[in-house]
């Protein structure tokens, strides 16, 4: 039976034992300076742990912790600007909803309060204000962030009827939505602030309920369009109307003023007569009676004819117009 020698090479060189220690130490320097140094980013606030416990809050910039995980850091991006998205998601990345996948309708399907359906799409955005209590406060933050954003805006949307949702009363849900978010945020000590809350589409479920939504809406568009259309005919016509009745009133009160100032002129005229003839009235009944014997000829001269006292024969005159004296007309003078 043959032997082999399995004994290794010799090395080229001789290790000594100081040499290994010398390595270790090496190593073990790396390493503590290696856990020793971390970074904070300008977005971003360290927490900074020892054993376990909190220590301390570092700023933005480099930083030195003690090693071999005695002190550990965590780093949270206080200035971002994170956002939720609720029945949809965005299939770019970005805060848009262009090209977005709606197939969430677990989130976004919610019951009004006239017991309609809505399909309510909404999404937020909120900073975390304090990097403690997001970390040690909340064990899953980002979920408990989201169930209560759903619970607010369900709540929201089940107070009132569907077209308040739809139409006027989005605004005020919005803002309504993002001051009992920060109120439900702070009483968790979740260390978060709502910055803004927007509701995207709220329509009805499709089908049959958003069909005869639609035709709802419809109506009231034609109802709206019909009111208008007689607002604008009230506004053309009831002016014109106002202005005729004005002017009417107008020529009627300047009829009256005429009438008055007439028969005041008359009254004046009158007692000055009167007056003349309390002093002579001998010669005023005389110079009325001459004026209307003139008057009553200047009246219409081709139209009067003369008779005598005695109505038996016509009186003949001077015809100065070159007409037939036998084509006038026998008056009752």
């Amino acid at each position: 039976m043959s032997t082999r020698d399995v004994t290794p090479p010799k090395l080229p060189f001789t290790i000594k034992p100081r040499f290994i220690l010398l390595f270790l130490i090496v190593l073990a320097v790396l390493g503590a300076a290696s856990t020793m140094v971390f970074i904070v980013d300008q977005s971003e606030r360290a927490v900074v742990t020892r054993f376990g416990a909190i220590d301390r809050t570092m700023p933005p910039g480099l930083h030195f912790k003690l090693p071999f995980g005695i002190e550990r850091n965590f780093n949270v991006p206080t200035e971002e600007v994170q956002h939720e998205l609720f029945g949809y998601r965005a299939r770019s990345s970005g805060y848009s909803d262009q090209a977005a996948d709606r197939n969430y309708p677990e989130e976004s399907i919610m019951l009004t309060g006239d017991l309609n359906i809505i399909d309510v799409e909404w999404s937020m955005q909120y900073r975390i204000q304090d990097p403690v209590k997001w970390l040690f406060e909340v064990e899953d933050q980002r979920r408990t962030v989201r169930d209560i954003s759903q619970s607010v805006v369900n709540q929201l949307v089940g107070d009132r009827a569907i077209l308040n949702v739809i139409g006027r009363e989005r605004t005020q849900i919005e803002e309504q939505a993002r001051e009992l978010m920060n109120e439900l945020y702070d009483s968790y000590n979740l260390g978060v602030n709502v910055t803004q809350v927007r509701l995207q589409n709220t329509v009805p479920p499709v089908g049959r309920v958003q069909d005869a939504f639609e035709d709802v809406n419809r109506a009231v568009q034609d109802m709206n369009r019909l009111i208008n259309e007689g607002r604008e005919q009230y506004n053309r016509e009831i002016p014109r109307i106002r202005g005729e009745a004005q002017e009417m009133i107008e020529i009627a009160r300047g009829r009256a003023d005429q009438r008055i100032n007439r028969a005041e002129g008359d009254v004046a005229r009158f007692n000055a007569v009167l007056g003349q003839y309390q002093d002579d009235p001998t010669t005023t009944r005389k110079r009325l009676y001459y004026e209307m014997i003139e008057n009553v000829f200047n009246a219409d001269a081709g139209e009067t004819t003369l008779i005598d006292r005695r109505l038996e024969n016509v009186l003949p005159f001077l015809n100065l117009s070159g007409a037939d004296p036998t084509a006038t007309t026998t008056g009752g003078r």
